[in-house]
């Protein structure tokens, strides 16, 4: 009798009775997870992704941007934890860059909706959300905007409110299982009322951020066990201008690189050498810049080989007035905003306060 591949193990189980079902090699139907066949039997405990710092704060000339290009394109070049800062405006989840009036990347829902879109044409990858709950919205809310852009049916129920780094399925589960998309929640997460919203810093740890000198692996925010939890680097470096941290967009390709002082590379081979193992995320501005090392570094993290079939997208120039920006999917859309605006909301902000 010739088994499909598609069986479930129930029903395996049933067609082929008595010790000749125990001898049955079960395989994860998913033989490509997130690019590689080396990483489908992996934890997704033990795999280093790369994150877009802010992804919603995408724009040219704009001190708030973090990002050029938009979520569908950070996805689409290698993007796996996308990181937003979730604010109450009008009855609505918006995202906002500290102020919804300094940078407004729109709704939630809209930005879901993206990320739906691109994850129903590629079904064989899994995506990380990390929402900064900024003005502690109860979990009910985002439940709401979860359904609403139809994702919640993708998100991953895990089966506790935290879990240690080796407790994670594999990526070919969460791939079988249809449960491709984890999202973790910065503030006010409650497992019992929506466990796909898992509590961050009870599963995670993270290291210091808005860095303007060196990198570092300490630990600076956590409520767990940080020998136990994954982690995840900060690494994106900022200027301060008039007394706000902006990213410092002339030095990513040395900030993105593989290897080099204060290079992502290096912070890396640093958390290994402090706690013997690779950080599970690491969050960068502009990722484009350095043309692909911080997916370069993430493969060599994961003991992969990085041979992209296709050149990611290129950097835009500061200083371009264009408002819109040709990536390798077509054309991207940004928003174009001046400095001398951005440095008008920041002075007015400073005198309000």
């Amino acid at each position: 009798m010739r088994l499909s591949s598609t069986l479930t193990p129930a029903v395996l189980s049933l067609l082929v009775p008595g010790s000749l079902a125990l001898s049955v090699n079960l395989q994860s139907r998913a033989t490509t997870c997130n690019g590689s066949p080396d990483l489908c039997n992996r934890s997704y405990g033990n795999i280093t992704f790369v994150g877009a710092h802010d992804s919603y704060a995408v724009g040219i000339n704009n001190l708030a941007a973090n990002q050029d290009y938009n979520v569908t394109q950070q996805l689409t070049d290698g993007i796996r934890l996308l990181q937003v800062q979730a604010h109450n405006l009008s009855s609505d989840i918006q995202l906002c860059h500290t102020s919804c009036d300094l940078l407004n990347g729109g709704t939630l829902d809209n930005y879901l909706s993206q990320v739906k879109t691109w994850m129903d044409g590629n079904p064989n990858d899994v995506v990380t959300m990390l929402i900064v709950n900024s003005d502690n919205l109860d979990p009910s809310l985002f439940d709401q905007v979860y359904k609403s852009a139809g994702v919640d049916t993708l998100s991953y129920n895990p089966p506790a409110a935290s879990m240690p780094a080796t407790g994670w399925p594999t990526l070919g589960t969460l791939i079988d299982a249809g449960t491709r998309l984890v999202t973790f929640l910065s503030t006010t997460a409650n497992f019992a009322e929506v466990p796909y919203l898992i509590d961050e810093f009870s599963n995670v740890f993270e290291t210091p951020f808005d860095v303007t000198t060196t990198f570092d692996c300490s630990v600076n925010r956590t409520s767990g066990d940080p020998t136990t939890q994954m982690f995840l680097i900060n690494h994106f470096l900022d200027q301060v201008i008039l007394g706000f941290a902006a990213p410092f967009v002339e030095e990513a390709n040395a900030t993105n690189a593989v290897s080099g002082s204060n290079s992502l590379g290096e912070q890396v081979q640093l958390c290994v050498s402090d706690y013997n193992r690779s950080p599970n995320f690491m969050l960068v501005d502009f990722y484009e810049y350095g043309n692909g090392s911080v997916f370069q570094v993430a493969a060599s993290a994961n003991g992969v080989s990085y041979n992209p079939t296709t050149p990611i997208a290129t950097p835009i120039p500061q200083g371009s007035q264009t408002s819109s920006a040709s990536g390798s999917a077509g054309t991207v859309s940004t928003t174009s905003t001046s400095i001398g605006f951005a440095l008008s909301v920041i002075i007015g902000a400073m005198s309000i306060s």
